[in-house]
């Protein structure tokens, strides 16, 4: 698909704008054979999650994500079994988004404050043909209506609004639009290595600052808060990497088995005549920052491929828990979480910080079920 490009100054933020000049999007298939995900054999997953905090009195509280979205035609969650020492468990499904997980509670003064939980997950490579549309069911009025509402950290006026717009001026239908918002978060964004977990996705503030970097949790959420901008339903989709890329990636795989810092969010947009279709633009990033050698061009024959094959597929290497956010923990006082993806805890009312091995010690393993 070719582009031209054209620059505007808006809001203090250089908006660079990638306009279609050809009325058909590219095929999602059609890319180096070396990063070809098709869908294929179904392959299962093992996680198993473990937590230990040290009880200092008080109540003491933990949540876990549990998989819960279903698509029959790349994910399907099979079963969640927990052991709780001293404490009572419950599965519970909340919020608008029917996030699902795992709370705990251990009662005052209980010391062996311990759980594993072992969640099995089957999934598959995903592939979109876009030279094809098909025949998808519509998106109900309730599902479209959240996928393009407004979140607290992924606003769809202000900013957020005005970018997309300028961006997308001139597509002529939804799937151009996509397109040109996919391509431009790719060009005008970066992967940085210093943010911590997976970024925090306050999109309204990249774009003021105009530090457009971060990881998936901002990258992707970039994308998603400003396909919903253009009234286009989206959203993202928080999980783990579970097994290493079967197509060379060393960037996009789980490379152990010990998973506990490998959470990875995805997005899907919502196109009509194809129905939900897989997006990725910070695994493009990703690919740039940390492909060995590392910190390839644009250029790079291996970046150029995700780039093509990002946007209508994606590898079974991975496994989503929820698309959720503003997620209100059950039985805690504090805000809403803008997302749940890595496990959580209190103790004595104080939430730990989930990515401090300090003050909240977990580890979350894998292996796949032959």
């Amino acid at each position: 698909m070719d582009f031209r490009r054209r620059r505007l100054l808006q809001g203090g933020l250089a908006i660079s704008t990638l306009a279609a000049v050809h009325p058909r999007l590219g095929r999602a298939t059609d890319t180096d054979p070396s990063f070809n995900p098709q869908p294929g054999a179904w392959r299962t997953f093992e996680i198993v999650t473990q937590i230990a905090l040290v009880a200092q009195g008080g109540i003491t509280q933990a949540w876990v994500p549990l998989p819960s979205l279903h698509a029959d035609d790349w994910i399907r969650p099979l079963a969640d079994e927990w052991q709780v020492s001293g404490g009572r468990a419950a599965a519970l499904r909340v919020g608008r988004y029917d996030v699902k997980l795992l709370h705990i509670q251990w009662p005052e003064g209980d010391r062996d404050v311990s759980v594993r939980i072992v969640s099995r997950v089957a999934t598959r490579d995903r592939a979109v043909d876009l030279a094809r549309p098909g025949g998808p069911a519509p998106l109900n009025a309730t599902d479209r209506a959240l996928f393009l509402r407004p979140t607290t950290l992924i606003p769809t006026d202000g900013i957020v609004k005005q970018t997309a717009h300028v961006i997308v001026a001139g597509a002529a239908n939804d799937e151009e639009k996509a397109r040109l918002l996919y391509e431009w978060v790719v060009e005008h964004t970066s992967r940085n290595a210093n943010t911590a977990g997976c970024g925090m996705g306050d999109i309204a503030s990249m774009l003021t600052t105009g530090h457009l970097s971060g990881k998936c949790a901002d990258l992707n959420a970039l994308f998603v808060g400003m396909a919903r901008a253009c009234g286009i339903p989206a959203r993202d989709l928080y999980g783990i990497r579970v097994a290493p890329s079967r197509f060379g990636y060393k960037s996009l795989g789980a490379n152990s088995s010990l998973i506990s810092k490998a959470q990875h969010c995805r997005a899907e947009v919502y196109l009509a005549q194809w129905g939900w279709v897989p997006v990725d633009p910070s695994d493009v990033r990703k690919v740039v920052l940390e492909e060995p050698p590392g910190n390839l061009s644009l250029a790079d024959p291996k970046v150029e491929a995700a780039r093509k094959t990002l946007f209508g597929a994606w590898e079974g290497n991975w496994i989503v828990y929820n698309a959720g956010h503003d997620v209100r923990l059950p039985g805690s006082t504090r805000p809403p979480l803008d997302f749940l993806m890595y496990p959580q805890a209190e103790v004595q009312g104080e939430l730990r910080d989930s990515l401090d091995a300090d003050t909240f010690k977990y580890a979350i393993t894998t292996r796949e079920i032959v």
